[in-house]
C-alpha cells in the first residue's frame, strides 16, 4: 500500500493488461505497429532508468504481472481486455488471459472485466454470456476503432451496440469502460472519438460509463459530456503519466476534471505494461495545482481528493469494501509472496 505523507493510500490500478504480442502471435503488419506504438508511447514517458527492452516488452507473464503490479505500490487491479483477433492470432489481451490464470489465482485483488463488440452479433452475445457465466464480469472494456474485416471501427451509440448495453443491463454488467481518446497505429484517432458515449450515457442511465483516457486529445468534448450526464466518469490512464513529464499540462487535465466531474468521478490507471505503475503514482500523488490554477478552476487536489482518484471511487463502482479487503491482505498469497503484510497493519487480537 502507498504512503503518502503519512497516510495510507489504497491504489486500485484501473487500466491494466497483460499481452502477447510476440512475433509468434502476430499474424497482420498492424499488431507489430500496434506493439511499435506501444512501445514509442513507454519509450516517450517512462524514466530512462525504467525503459524495457523491446524484447522483454513484447510479452507480460502472469508471474510478472503480478510482481509489477503489487510490488509497485498497487493493492488491487482492474484488468481491461483488448483482443485484436485481426491483428494477432490468438488475441492481444483476451478475457480469458487473465481469467485463466491470475484471476483463478487471486480473485480478491483483481477484478476481471469483459469485452464485447456489436459486429459479432449473436454469436457476441452469447460469448457476453460466458464471460458473465464463468468470471462473472462486473464490468466490460470496448474498443469502438478495433478492426473486423472491412470495418475500421463502431460506434456507442449505434442500434447494434445498443443490443449488446441491454445485455449488459440484463446480466449486470454495469460498468462500461470505453477506450476513448489517444489512437494507435495503424487504428484511426476519428474512431476513439468521445461523441458517441453522450447518447449512451442519456438512453443508459443504469449503467456507468468510464471514459477511459478522458477522450485526449478531445478533453473538452469529454468534459462537457461528462458535466451533463452524472453516470460518466474520467479513467485518467494515459493522462497520469504526464504528471512526470508534463506536470502543467498533467495539472490542467486535473483542474479541468475536478472542475467539470469533481472528485467523485475521476479514477487512476497506470495502463500496465505500457507504463509501471511506482513512479506514476508517485508523480500523481505529488502533483499540486498552482495557486493560478486554484484560483481559476476553484478546486484543491489535496489529499482526500488524491485518495479518492487512486481507490475509493472505483471501489464505489464496484462495491470493494477497502477495510475488509485490506484485512484479507494481511495474510493473502499475495502478502505472502511479497511480505507485503505488515502494510495492512496489524492483526486483529483476540480480545478485539
Amino acid at each position: 500500500m502507498y504512503t503518502h505523507e503519512g497516510e495510507d493510500v489504497f491504489v486500485i490500478d484501473g487500466h491494466t493488461h497483460m499481452w502477447d504480442a510476440t512475433e509468434e502471435n502476430i499474424k497482420h503488419e498492424g499488431g507489430e505497429q500496434f506493439i511499435q506504438c506501444f512501445y514509442d508511447y513507454h519509450t516517450g514517458f517512462t524514466p530512462e532508468e525504467r525503459v524495457r527492452d523491446m524484447d522483454d516488452y513484447r510479452k507480460f507473464t502472469p508471474q510478472e504481472m503480478k510482481e509489477d503490479l503489487f510490488t509497485n505500490h498497487v493493492d488491487m487491479a482492474v484488468y481491461q481486455p483488448t483482443h485484436l483477433h485481426e491483428f494477432y492470432t490468438e488475441g492481444f489481451n483476451t478475457v480469458d488471459d487473465l481469467g485463466q490464470t491470475l484471476y483463478q489465482e487471486h480473485p480478491d485483488r483483481f477484478v476481471l472485466n469483459g469485452r464485447w463488440d456489436p459486429r459479432d452479433g449473436e454469436a457476441g452475445l452469447k460469448e457476453l454470456e460466458r464471460q458473465k457465466e464463468e468470471y462473472d464480469v462486473r464490468g466490460a472494456k470496448v474498443y469502438t476503432a478495433e478492426w473486423k474485416g472491412d470495418s475500421k471501427g463502431w460506434r456507442l451509440d449505434s442500434e447494434e451496440s445498443y443490443e449488446f448495453l441491454e445485455k449488459c443491463v440484463e446480466l449486470g454488467i454495469e460498468n462500461i469502460h470505453p477506450h476513448k481518446g489517444p489512437t494507435i497505429r495503424p487504428l484511426n484517432k476519428d474512431a476513439f472519438d468521445v461523441g458517441d458515449v453522450d447518447d449512451a450515457a442519456t438512453n443508459f442511465p443504469e449503467l456507468n460509463f468510464i471514459v477511459e483516457h478522458v477522450g485526449l486529445p478531445r478533453l473538452d468534448d469529454f468534459c462537457w459530456i461528462g458535466t451533463q450526464e452524472p453516470n460518466v466518469y474520467g479513467g485518467i490512464a494515459v493522462a497520469a503519466p504526464m504528471a512526470l513529464g508534463r506536470p502543467k499540462k498533467f495539472s490542467e487535465i486535473m483542474g479541468e476534471l475536478l472542475f467539470w466531474l469533481g472528485e467523485d468521478r475521476i479514477t487512476f490507471g497506470s495502463d500496465y505494461g505500457i507504463w509501471d505503475p511506482d513512479w506514476l503514482i508517485e508523480a500523481v500523488m505529488n502533483t499540486e495545482l498552482s495557486d493560478e490554477q486554484v484560483e481559476e478552476f476553484g478546486v484543491q487536489f489535496d489529499l482526500q481528493a488524491k485518495k479518492k482518484v487512486m481507490g475509493e471511487n472505483i471501489a464505489e463502482l464496484y462495491d470493494i469494501d477497502i477495510e475488509e479487503r485490506k484485512k484479507q491482505f494481511r495474510d493473502d498469497a499475495i502478502s505472502q509472496e511479497f511480505g507485503l503484510g505488515d502494510s495492512y497493519g496489524a492483526p486483529a487480537s483476540a480480545d478485539d
